[in-house]
């Protein structure tokens, strides 16, 4: 027997590559469940399908920065319960130093669809009920025909998870000119966009203010104190765009409306960014 649910979660995370850099991404997670019936004539209640194998995923990988452990790429180390990382990427080396939390391992040489499936599936399986012989994950990104970029952020402000330094969103973006679909500068935005750490401008410190990294010439270095803990990051400058404003989907909506008006005054913009999968702000100008 199979029971199924579709669309049971979306996880929104980031993870580092060798050739990319780091890349904000959005997952629809389906769950396949296969095994007998239990004594009460199911394979597993959808409530507790729900409960337990959605709040297990959010703990190990939402809003997390996801780490190609057996990369050659990729160094770790701890000091004094903050976890340093240390990647060097084809687009530079990025560094961050966060709490445990904020990131978390996995026992592949690049991070996919593929490793990350296998990695759910390794750890949820005991969780189960004996009854169950198998749990399949299928991961998959939004079907969409809009434009969409990969990006990265932190929200120090935010009470939840979206407060870690390094996690993202792999988002569609849907601009109007006049209240006509504006190809063109959906195109532009999410070429602009590809791949990007987006940084509030208050969040940028000198090399010298970090305590626990050291950034080059070529990178900006980051830094806040949240609930969660104390966060450091450093990127390749050509990895980031600095905002003025907080990177939430309001701000970030906002920010591109803003833009646009500036090169035009004479016509009206209407931005629909997203923030993942199926929410995100909407932005006049």
């Amino acid at each position: 027997m199979i029971l199924f649910v579709r669309d049971l979660t979306v996880i929104d995370f980031s993870y580092l590559c060798e050739k990319r850099g780091m890349l904000g991404e959005s997952y629809i997670v389906d769950v396949e469940l296969h095994g007998g019936l239990d004594q009460t004539s199911m394979v597993l209640d959808f409530s507790h399908v729900k409960k337990l194998i959605k709040r297990t995923i959010d703990e190990l990988v939402d809003h997390k920065l996801v780490l190609p452990e057996q990369s050659a790429a990729l160094s770790l180390s701890v000091i004094e319960q903050t976890h340093i990382l240390r990647f060097n990427s084809q687009r530079g080396l990025i560094q961050m130093a966060a709490p445990a939390q904020a990131s978390v391992a996995i026992a592949t040489t690049a991070i996919n669809e593929h490793s990350i499936t296998e990695f759910l599936q390794q750890v949820l399986k005991p969780l189960l009920p004996d009854n169950i012989d198998q749990v399949i994950f299928t991961l998959r990104p939004e079907n969409s025909t809009s434009f969409y970029y990969h990006y990265s952020h932190g929200l120090k402000k935010h009470d939840g998870n979206c407060q870690r330094i390094a996690h993202g969103h792999r988002s569609t973006i849907q601009i109007y000119t006049d209240g006509m679909l504006a190809p063109r500068l959906n195109k532009y935005w999410s070429e602009r966009w590809q791949d990007i750490y987006l940084a509030t401008a208050e969040d940028v410190c000198d090399a010298a203010a970090m305590q626990h990294l050291r950034a080059g010439n070529d990178d900006y270095s980051f830094r806040y104190q949240a609930a969660q803990g104390w966060f450091e990051l450093t990127m390749p400058k050509a990895h980031c765009e600095i905002v003025s404003c907080d990177t939430t989907v309001e701000c970030l909506a906002d920010y591109i409306a803003t833009e646009l008006k500036l090169l035009d005054q004479t016509k009206q913009y209407k931005v629909v960014a997203y923030e993942g999968v199926g929410k995100g702000a909407i932005a006049f100008s």
